[in-house]
């Protein structure tokens, strides 16, 4: 069968076509034509390479790039390492030839990724500088320029500073975290120290960072230059607070002696007026001058040497204040000023002495600091040492002190007293130099006191001594039993007040009574009056007549005898009776002195009219109205008068007059007893009245 002409058209431009295809396929292809490779890393593969069969693929040499890669089968390596630093791509060309001879290039960009594998670097990593101790603070010691550190990674860098000499922390600080530039940050002083070394970090990650970090170091070394910081100093001086930028110097004091002048430089105490520069690396001149207190121009100072002399004699005795200054000379405004006391005083002819040469004392051992020393032999007399002096009348020299020069255990007191230093634990011997010095004069005398410290059993216990302590304990003992005893008593004072309060008007009352019936009456008198009759009849008799309108009973009226009206008026209203007891007590007395008398009483119901300077006192009921003498009748309203008082002060009364009652019963009368009576608690008591005659200027009534 024949084929059709145009099917075989068709098959023919197939084959022509799929030919045409097959010629345009490459012979070699790479994976990625722009790779990119870590720096520093080798072997490294790039890509991997298709090759057709009857290809062949080689790296063109004509590149110089081309050296640091190889083909291994079909992998594309990088063999030699490459940094980031030098360079940051390679170019790289592939020829790909077939059997034919035709050939063709493939073109492969290779870039370097950079990695983090340099440190920071200083331009300087050793810095010295002199830092003057003047230097004002915020001052930049170092530049930021001195001290940057650059990164060839192009990081940041981070700063840190530290010091590595100890006690100069805080002096010096960087900018910032980021600007190393250093400063001062606290002011200097050269006393402290004079250099320190500091340390500067330099990092390409934070401080705290996680990741790798590159550090970099730079030593600063800063040496101190002392500077004219501080005024002159007087010596001796003494450091305040063992801080030695500051030193506190004493007065200067000397003496002259009246009408006298010394040619030769004044004796001074602690020392001659002397001053330095404090700041001994420059040490500059001092130069001294009398600034004040110079009265007369008596003084004068070297001004090199600082030697205090005399100009003028002075002729009265007192005192100089001097002020002197001492100046740096090339800085005037450096100096600092003392005070020079010279006293003037009497001239001493005769220096102190000691009578004794040798003193002797005793002390126990175990004594508290402070004890005594007592004299050898006489363990009841404190030790003391005494320099008399022959400028005086009685050798007795008030401007004398005691001190003791090789001994620390024990000390001498202004007095001369010699007292233990500590606990003298161990019994021995000890020798001790003591000095009396003239404080006014500068005189001394010395002497030598054995002081031998013996065991307290070696002393009986009668002859014990008790230290100071001792004594403060007991004193203080005694002071709280007297405080106590104090608290005790005004409890019981303030307890008492409440019956004090209410009974001290009555007693008061009462003791005046006393007082007036004790001034006026005659117990020997009224004896007589009648002899036959007892105390105790005539006290019935006579208040029979008065009506009994109370338990207490109703006592004698008592004779009164008054000068003056004055001294009738100056009576109590309250007064409504008043009795009149014998005393006992006076009675027993003059019994046993053997002086018995006879006593005649006034209180009687007779009338003896011719008897002249008789003296008489009746009861109302028993007055004769008819008599033919003159008689006046008093009636009693001193009972209207009374106030009232607190059922308190009527129930004291009550209670006394009981008991005087009682008393009067059973001792006949014992004793003076005085009451007083008030509307409210007694009745009204029994008029009297007074009559009175007077020898030798007529007969007088008066009126009581």
């Amino acid at each position: 069968m024949a084929i059709p002409h145009w099917l075989l058209m068709s098959a023919l431009f197939l084959l022509a076509l799929m030919a045409q295809i097959l010629a345009q396929e490459p012979g070699c292809s790479v994976s990625n034509n722009n790779p990119s490779v870590p720096e520093n890393k080798c072997p490294y593969v790039v890509a991997t390479t298709q090759v057709q069969p009857g290809f062949t693929l080689t790296i063109d040499p004509k590149y110089p790039d081309g050296q640091f890669f190889t083909i291994e089968g079909s992998e594309l390596q990088l063999t030699k390492c490459v940094d980031y630093e030098e360079d940051t791509v390679l170019l790289l060309y592939l020829i790909c030839k077939d059997t034919a001879g035709q050939s063709e290039s493939l073109e492969i960009l290779v870039t370097i990724l950079n990695e983090n594998d340099n440190c920071p670097v200083f331009p300087q990593p050793s810095i010295t500088r002199d830092v003057p101790e003047a230097t004002e603070v915020d001052t930049a010691i170092v530049a930021r320029e001195e001290v940057t550190a650059t990164d060839a990674d192009l990081d940041i860098i981070y700063y840190e500073l530290n010091t590595t000499v100890q006690n100069t922390d805080g002096y010096f600080a960087i900018r910032g975290v980021n600007n190393p530039e250093i400063y001062l940050q606290k002011a200097l002083d050269y006393d402290k120290f004079h250099s320190t070394t500091l340390l500067l970090y330099a990092r390409d990650r934070p401080v705290n960072s996680s990741e790798h970090t590159n550090t970099a170091t730079a030593t600063i070394t800063i040496t101190i230059k002392q500077s004219d910081t501080r005024a002159p100093w007087f010596l001796p001086c003494t450091q305040l607070h063992n801080d030695t930028s500051v030193c506190i110097s004493s007065p200067y004091s000397g003496r002259v002696n009246i009408s006298e002048i010394s040619r030769d430089p004044l004796l001074l105490e602690p020392g001659p007026i002397y001053a330095v520069d404090p700041d001994y690396t420059i040490s500059d001149r001092i130069v001294y001058s009398i600034v004040g207190g110079n009265t007369n121009e008596v003084f004068s100072v070297d001004a090199d040497t600082g030697n205090l002399t005399m100009n003028k004699i002075v002729t009265s005795p007192g005192s100089f204040l001097l002020q002197v200054m001492a100046t740096q000379v090339s800085n005037v405004r450096k100096y600092s000023v003392a005070t020079v006391e010279i006293k003037v005083i009497n001239k001493s002819n005769f220096p102190p002495y000691f009578e004794k040469g040798v003193y002797n004392g005793t002390v126990f051992v175990g004594l508290p600091q402070r004890s005594f020393v007592y004299q050898a032999g006489d363990p009841s007399t404190p030790l003391v040492i005494t320099a008399m002096d022959q400028d005086f009348p009685d050798k007795v020299n008030p401007n004398i002190e005691y001190y003791l020069k090789n001994s620390t255990d024990f000390i001498a007191t202004r007095d001369g007293l010699i007292l233990t230093n500590k606990v003298l634990e161990s019994p021995g011997t000890v020798t001790i130099q003591a000095v009396g010095k003239d404080v006014l004069s500068l005189q001394e005398a010395s002497t030598i006191i054995v002081v031998e410290v013996i065991l307290a059993t070696a002393v009986a216990t009668s002859d014990k001594r008790y230290s100071a302590q001792d004594m403060a304990i007991l004193g203080g003992t005694l002071a709280a039993l007297l405080l106590i005893a104090l608290v005790f008593l005004g409890v019981m004072v303030w307890k008492s007040s409440r019956w004090y309060s209410t009974s001290f008007k009555h007693l008061v009352k009462k003791k005046f009574s006393k007082e007036i019936s004790e001034g006026h009456q005659n117990k020997y008198y009224q004896e007589d009056e009648q002899p036959g009759v007892s105390p105790k009849q005539r006290e019935t008799s006579e208040t029979s007549s008065v009506p009994a309108e109370t338990p207490v009973p109703e006592q004698p009226a008592l004779a009164l005898h008054f000068s003056s009206a004055q001294e009738t008026e100056s009576l109590p209203k309250g007064s409504i009776a008043s009795t009149v007891i014998f005393d006992q007590e006076e009675e027993e007395k003059e019994e046993e002195a053997g002086q018995e008398k006879e006593v005649k009483s006034i209180l009687k119901t007779e009338r003896h009219v011719a008897d002249d300077g008789y003296k008489a006192v009746w009861f109302k009921t028993d007055v004769d109205p008819e008599a033919g003498e003159r008689v006046e009748v008093i009636e009693d309203n001193a009972a209207d008068d009374v106030n009232d008082d607190d059922d308190s002060d009527q129930d004291l009364q009550k209670n006394e007059e009981e008991e005087e009652e009682g008393s009067d019963t059973d001792s006949h009368h014992q004793g003076l007893g005085v009451s007083f009576s008030s509307e409210s608690s007694s009745p009204p008591a029994a008029e009297v009245t007074v009559y009175m005659s007077h020898t030798g200027a007529g007969t007088e009534d008066t009126e009581v």
